[in-house]
């Protein structure tokens, strides 16, 4: 088959969440598979066109009005894709659009006004890519709302041209990464379509006089899914369905869910390069010398018997930091004073909580946190912490907890979208397992699976060994998941030729 790739990050190029490693790793498996895979997104600032290749000839995209927007487009190879089936990549460039710091904004603006339209561009600059490069593939794949207009294009603007477009033919899945970013905007960008008013409203752009880009797609893509089966569940509810949760029943029997996988090419304690020592299942001594090396990074007291909590997240409302470092109700406070534990942060994100944290960690001796990210850091997290936190208010599927469990660390966790997918809830009886689970966003509840968590490493060490050996054994490689991705696709080209 032949599939594009429409979106708006990809690593390495541009990236601000588990989108960007997404498209890129299922990409890399689909191709592995045998199948031509292309990426199309936008060239920001802060990708260097110096290491692109130009393609000769400017590329004219109509947007309402009668205007034509000029671009150029730039191609390279995906890294990590073979000289058999290599992962081209196309660079939309537009300095108007694109030439500017930050993806959807900045920290001072942090979505920008012009987004519909930059987007909206965008979404039809993938339509006439095709044309200029002769390639013409089986299936749009867009990715979360920034490219929910692609979907629309084809289904309102490429398809009725007959059967003779070169899109007749063409199928369409958009992915949900996160149902909370939905892009939108006042409904005067709509002029920017160059579509009738009556697509507006049969596209379902409508929300409560607004224009909601990805409302549109859910309607008009030919097939939807998500990032994990339980967040499939989970959307069709009220409580996490961000007012779209009727429009995903409405879908309901085109839409599913499929987990993420992890690179485990880059995450993989057997082949880490950024850890002190690799480790595996059959010689876990690299795992305690990364225990030592993060103590050791932190600042504090190098204790092997000690349990050491690891957190990597976005500082968010969505991850549970209210809950966790809220001041005068948090759980974190507590948590150290109370246990005989060390816990360490990595994080950016909102003021207020980036200020508790480094309240908090000037007071506690046994909790240390760094405010920013790092590559390398993060693996060093991963590799020396015994357990992981991720008290998330909603996760649509989740790469951290993945990653601690490849690296023998046992997650806590919130039952919740692709968390609850992963990670099975230790049975303190049986010793089953592979982490801890709780259910309500509360501090007490986090207080009181952290403390059963440290209880279990003090009076049932031998299960927390078994459950890191069972952890480290499962399967979360993208082969799996890029498999359910082509039945999923096969099935929209069926679904197509019996029209």
């Amino acid at each position: 088959m032949k599939i594009l790739m429409a979106t708006s990050e990809a690593v390495p190029f541009a990236k601000t969440g588990g989108l960007a490693d997404a498209v890129s790793a299922l990409s890399l498996a689909l191709a592995k598979l045998g199948h031509e895979i292309r990426i199309i997104l936008p060239r920001y600032y802060n990708i260097d066109r110096t290491k692109l290749q130009l393609i000769e000839g400017e590329l004219g995209v109509p947007l309402g009005g009668g205007i034509e927007e000029w671009s150029a487009v730039y191609t390279t190879e995906l890294p990590g894709s073979s000289k058999k089936s290599p992962v081209r990549v196309y660079f939309i460039d537009h300095e108007i659009y694109f030439g500017r710091d930050g993806i959807y904004g900045t920290p001072s603006d942090p979505d920008f006004l012009d987004n519909p339209r930059r987007f909206t561009f965008f979404s039809r600059a993938v339509f006439q890519l095709c044309r200029k490069i002769g390639w013409f593939p089986d299936i749009l794949h867009a990715h979360d709302w920034p490219t929910a207009m692609v979907p629309v294009f084809l289904k309102f603007w490429e398809r009725p041209l007959g059967p003779g477009g070169e899109f007749a033919k063409t199928g369409s899945l958009l992915t949900i990464h996160n149902l909370g970013y939905q892009g939108i905007y006042s409904k005067d960008n709509y002029c920017y379509t160059n579509m009738g008013w009556d697509v507006f409203y049969n596209a379902g752009f409508d929300d409560w006089n607004m224009m909601n880009l990805l409302k549109a797609g859910l309607y008009s893509a030919d097939r939807l899914n998500t990032v994990s089966p339980n967040y499939a569940r989970e959307t069709r509810m009220g409580s996490q369905g961000f007012r779209l949760d009727g429009v995903l029943r409405y879908r309901g029997d085109d839409y599913s869910g499929i987990l993420n996988g992890i690179d485990t090419s880059v995450w993989n304690p057997k082949t880490d390069t950024l850890i002190p020592k690799k480790y595996s299942v059959k010689d876990m001594s690299g795992k305690a010398l990364a225990k030592e090396a993060l103590q050791k990074e932190f600042g504090l007291v190098l204790d092997p018997d000690v349990p050491l909590v690891g957190m990597v997240t976005r500082l968010t409302e969505q991850k549970g930091v209210g809950e966790l470092f809220g001041p005068a109700y948090g759980a974190a406070w507590s948590i150290c004073r109370d246990m005989d534990l060390q816990l360490v942060l990595l994080g950016t994100g909102e003021p207020w909580c980036e200020y508790e944290i480094q309240s908090l960690s000037s007071r506690l001796s046994n909790f240390k946190a760094q405010i920013g990210y790092g590559e390398r850091l993060s693996h060093l997290i991963e590799a020396g912490s015994d357990f992981f936190l991720m008290p998330s208010r909603y996760e649509p599927c989740g790469l951290n907890q993945m990653y601690s469990l490849a690296y023998g660390t046992l997650p806590i966790v919130r039952n919740t979208g692709g968390l609850a997918d992963t990670v099975e809830n230790f049975n303190q009886e049986t010793g089953t397992g592979t982490g801890f689970i709780f259910d309500d966003l509360t501090s007490n509840a986090i207080y009181n699976t952290v403390g059963w968590a440290v209880w279990a490493w003090y009076n049932r060490r031998e299960y927390i060994e078994a459950m890191r050996l069972r952890g480290m054994a499962q399967n979360f490689s993208w082969e799996k998941s890029a498999k359910k991705y082509l039945e999923v696709y096969e099935g929209i080209i069926n679904q197509l030729g019996s029209v």
